[in-house]
This record gives C-alpha cells, sequence and structure tokens, in this order.
C-alpha cells in the first residue's frame, strides 16, 4: 500500500483517557492522511455524517488487507488471523481439523455411506453363506437320491426312495475298501463343518450369518487330521486290547476317554490358533486354562457312546457311528475353542480404545 491513514479524533483516545471509543458522536471531526513517499502534503477532510466515516473505515480495513474483529467499531484484527471459536457445540455438526472449526450438517452424509456399506456387506454375506448352503445340501440330496440312476429305466419312485438307503450303505462300504482314509478324511471333514455351523447357530447367530472362515477352519482340521488319525487309532486300540473278556470294552472307553481324547482335544484347539494366526504363547496359554473344562466335558456323552462304539460296532464303522455322535461333541469343542479368542479380541479392543480415550 502506498499511504499509511491515520485517523485522528476530537475526542480524546483509548489509550490515554482510558474510556471506550464511540463513534456516535455529533461535532465534526478531522482525517488526516500522511503519503510516505509521493505526497507530503496534508489532506484535512471534515464530515458530519456517521455513515461516510464507516464507509471509510472499511476501506481502509481492506487496504491495509486486515480483518474486522468482532469488538467494538473501528477495532481490526491482524491479518490472517481467525476469530476464536465459542465454547460448547455450535448448531449442527461441527468438525475440528487443526484446529479451525468447520460447522455443518455433515455428519448425516458420512454416516449414511457408511451405514449403507455396513449393509451392503451384510447382505452380501448373508447371500455367500445362503448360496453355499443351499449349495452343499443340493449336492448331497442329488448323490444321495441318484445312487440307483444308471438303474432307474422303468423304476417308479417308490422303488427308487426304496432301495436308496440300502444302496447308498453299499457304496459307502465300496469306498471304505477301495480308499477307507479318504472315505473317513471326507466324512469327517464334513461332520465338523457341520458341527461348527450348529455352535455358530447355537450361539445365537442367524442361521445365514456364520462365520465362514470359522466353519472352514473347523472343517479343515477335522478333513485333515480326524479322518485319517481316527482310522489309525481304532486300528491300534484293537491291537492294543486284542481279548474278548468282558472287561476289554470298558478299558478301551477308559483309554479313549483319558489318553486318545486329552490328544485330540489339545491337536484340534491349537491347530485351530495357528489356523487364526494366534501366537504359540496366547495358544498355549488358552490351552492350559480349558484342557481340563473340555476334557471333563466330553465325560458327560462320550462313555456312554463309546459303550457302543467298542461294543456293538464293527471297527471299519466305527468312525462314522463316532462322526454321527460328533455333530453334539464339535458343537460343545468349538465353542470352547472360539469363545476364548471372541472374548481376548473384545477385551483387546476395549483397551485399545481405552488407550486411544487417554492419549486424547
Amino acid at each position: 500500500m502506498a499511504a499509511a491513514v491515520a485517523i485522528v479524533a476530537s475526542s480524546p483516545s483509548p489509550a490515554s483517557s482510558g474510556r471506550p471509543r464511540s463513534g456516535l458522536h455529533h461535532h465534526h471531526h478531522s482525517l488526516s492522511f500522511y503519503s510516505d513517499a509521493a505526497a507530503p502534503s496534508l489532506l484535512c477532510l471534515s464530515w458530519s455524517s456517521g455513515r461516510l466515516r464507516r464507509a471509510l473505515l472499511r476501506v481502509a480495513a481492506e487496504e491495509a488487507d486486515v480483518l474486522p474483529g468482532p469488538g467494538v467499531e473501528g477495532e481490526m484484527a491482524a491479518a490472517g488471523r481467525l476469530e476464536e471459536q465459542p465454547e460448547g457445540p455450535l448448531g449442527g455438526s461441527q468438525l475440528d481439523i487443526g484446529g479451525l472449526a468447520f460447522q455443518g450438517d455433515m455428519g448425516g452424509g458420512f454416516a449414511g455411506g457408511s451405514a449403507g456399506s455396513g449393509d451392503g456387506n451384510k447382505m452380501l454375506d448373508r447371500g455367500i453363506n445362503t448360496a453355499i448352503v443351499l449349495g452343499a445340501s443340493t449336492y448331497a440330496l442329488t448323490k444321495l437320491l441318484t445312487v440307483d440312476h444308471d438303474y432307474w429305466h422303468g423304476w417308479t419312485i417308490f422303488e427308487i426312495l426304496r432301495y436308496m438307503p440300502e444302496h447308498n450303505w453299499s457304496a459307502y462300504e465300496e469306498a471304505l475298501k477301495t480308499n477307507p482314509v479318504l472315505a473317513k478324511m471326507m466324512i469327517s471333514g464334513v461332520v465338523y463343518s457341520l458341527g461348527d455351523w450348529i455352535a455358530q447357530c447355537y450361539e445365537g447367530k442367524p442361521i445365514f450369518e456364520f462365520d465362514r472362515a470359522r466353519m472352514f477352519r473347523s472343517g479343515l482340521v477335522g478333513f485333515t487330521l480326524h479322518g485319517s488319525l481316527s482310522h489309525y487309532y481304532y486300528h491300534f486300540c484293537e491291537a492294543l486290547f486284542p481279548f474278548k473278556d468282558w472287561w476289554v470294552v470298558p478299558a478301551k472307553v477308559a483309554f479313549d476317554q483319558t489318553a486318545w481324547s486329552a490328544m485330540w482335544n489339545s491337536i484340534y484347539f491349537v491347530v485351530l490358533g495357528f489356523l487364526r494366526l494366534e501366537s504359540p504363547a496366547t495358544i498355549f496359554s488358552e490351552l492350559k486354562s480349558t484342557f481340563w473344562p473340555m476334557l471333563t466335558a466330553g465325560w458327560k456323552l462320550w462313555p456312554f457312546a463309546h459303550l457302543v462304539t467298542y461294543g456293538v460296532i464293527p471297527v471299519e464303522q466305527r468312525l462314522l457311528w463316532v462322526d454321527c455322535v460328533e455333530l453334539i461333541w464339535v458343537t460343545i469343542l468349538s465353542t470352547y475353542s472360539n469363545e476364548k479368542s471372541e472374548a481376548r479380541n473384545s477385551e483387546d479392543t476395549c483397551i485399545s480404545n481405552a488407550s486411544n480415550d487417554n492419549s486424547r
């Protein structure tokens, strides 16, 4: 700016008199402009109109690149300084970024977008789960119903349904002879997947809103480990107790519910922990706290079931019977395994939120 503006009023200045400045005087004032380079002469103007004086003050403020402050008329704030925000909430929503307050109704857009995205993801998960359940059920029923499709020529619906159980059992026995380990692995994988699904529904989740990753982890453990290990264990148990006396069945049940149950429960818990990408220290700490409750929980179910297993069922058919009972047991086992992980995740979330609150 080429010139500085000085306004000299006839009334005493606030600095000297200690009284606030007032722009409501009805006498004349003097306005002096001093030029620093090109205009050494003094120009004095007098006026009586308050409107003209306010207009000149506004022009001077714009020329000096300053913002009028919220104080008394004539005070001016320094250039580039924002007004201090009042204490307390303002009307509408307020966003604070780097000390600058932005006011407006911005919450609705963000909240609506987040809620819409969450609903869309939930609908997508539900659709995928529904497709999995319906697809697997349709495939299983089709395989069971069409076991005799090569011989259907001239058969009635009644004849198809009549021979279906018998011929499916014959197909299962043929699979046991051809590849017994693979057949038992497939049965255990299906049973452990169903068991975890039942466990999730028992925990209160809607039937088509289950955790797919959790169900597949359980099914993977059943397929890769339970079916194969159980096949060799039952043959080992027969070799360990080759007698035909009355005490053999109780001895096999006792051995099963101590050595084998302890080993298998530990394997299931540890492998699921590694599949959840948990640390070894966390896995073994949780196994230590749940080992005895899991073992004693099995004693409420398995001793009675294994009286049938070792007393009635042939060795090659035992896993199928055991897997049928395990639909109940896997529900208990999966609940024990996952409730610890979910409780820990919830606790970690609460600790993280508390730390964030304390750091603010």
